[in-house]
């Protein structure tokens, strides 16, 4: 990739995709939905659902189930705050041009490029031969989706870095390859934030993740009042109280995670809440832990259960998100096959 400043002169962009793949938790909310809310007061935003994307792991849903999957996620999105009326909602497979344009990003891409990609190896383990070709090719299509919209800046964790690199390679590659320099930005990535990695509330080193086996190890936007209660309660912690200063938490995972939770939550820095809590024990700062959480996560919850429970609604703001996206994406691939030589009917 060049290291020229790129000569991209669109508009600014961010775009940002979830799988439909089990339930959103905690650190779904504050990771990705609370930035997803502030950002569509600052940004052009299109948040996505990425359907696609969910095939690659599990082919068989079931009748009905993937579709109402994405619902879900994007009665999350709404629940949350996101408002249709200022940034785009849609599922990733009612927009044909991400896969259109997959194909021909699959022609520019290298494969040492996606040998090199951590996430493949871990997730098509030790016999990678086995593996679909769709867990192989993914990052593609994430290049894909960023880019049919021309977006200029994508929200991404530390994990996702690697695949925002390679779309920023295959972005280079295609304007290079085709002598049209600066039609594709490279997208640059907006880096976490307060609250932005939270951690398993069993494992202080794994990431909350909707596919650990262990319930108690996230909260669930789903979950009620008590039983976010109760896996605050049961959070795997250390037997030292809290310390006075961020340092001395640096190499106690689980406390930092609990504090960060909490600090996320209240507005505040992890330096603010050791300034109330240094010096006592778990068992004075998980109840007001307990207490923040429901309390800031009861209305989302509310919200989320009424989205879902009108499911026509949730279709109508996907299918006006449709239409938005298209508008946008069409004549970008237009412009793309006209660019790469392709006939076209006059």
């Amino acid at each position: 990739m060049t290291d020229e400043t790129p000569s991209y002169s669109g508009p600014e962009r961010v775009f940002s995709g979830v799988q439909p793949t089990g339930n959103l938790h905690l650190g779904n909310y504050l990771g990705a939905l609370v930035k997803f809310v502030r950002l569509q007061d600052t940004h052009d935003c299109i948040f996505c659902v990425v359907d696609q994307h969910a095939i690659t792991v599990d082919l068989n849903h079931g009748p009905g189930a993937l579709m109402d999957q994405t619902r879900q996620i994007a009665a999350a999105f709404l629940a949350a705050g996101v408002d249709p009326d200022k940034a785009i909602v849609f599922a990733q497979s009612s927009v044909r041009a991400h896969s259109e344009l997959t194909w021909y990003f699959n022609c520019v891409a290298r494969m040492g490029w996606l040998e090199r990609m951590t996430q493949f190896k871990e997730k098509a383990g030790k016999d990678k031969e086995r593996a679909s070709v769709g867990i192989f090719d993914y990052p593609v299509l994430q290049a894909a989706d960023i880019l049919v919209y021309k977006a200029t800046h994508v929200p991404v964790g530390e994990d996702q870095k690697q695949h925002l690199e390679l779309s920023r390679d295959i972005a280079d590659r295609f304007n290079r390859e085709f002598d049209a320099p600066g039609f594709f930005p490279l997208p640059e990535p907006l880096i976490q934030g307060p609250g932005a990695r939270i951690m398993s509330l069993k494992d202080g080193f794994k990431k909350m993740s909707k596919s650990d086996p262990s319930d108690l190890s996230r909260i669930n936007l789903t979950d009620d009042a008590d039983t976010m209660a109760r896996k605050i309660k049961k959070a795997k912690t250390d037997p030292e109280p809290l310390p006075a200063t961020v340092d001395e938490l640096q190499d106690r995972v689980e406390a930092r995670n609990l504090v960060g939770i909490y600090a996320a939550l209240a507005g505040k820095t992890d330096q603010d809440v050791l300034d109330e809590f240094g010096g006592q024990g778990f068992g004075a700062f998980k109840p007001a832990l307990s207490e923040v959480v429901v309390e800031s996560l009861a209305p989302v919850t509310q919200s989320y259960k009424d989205w879902l429970a009108d499911p026509a609604a949730i279709d109508a703001v996907l299918a006006k998100g449709a239409e938005k996206a298209d508008e946008i994406a069409a004549p970008v691939i237009a412009e793309v096959r006209d660019i790469i030589g392709f006939w076209r009917k006059s």
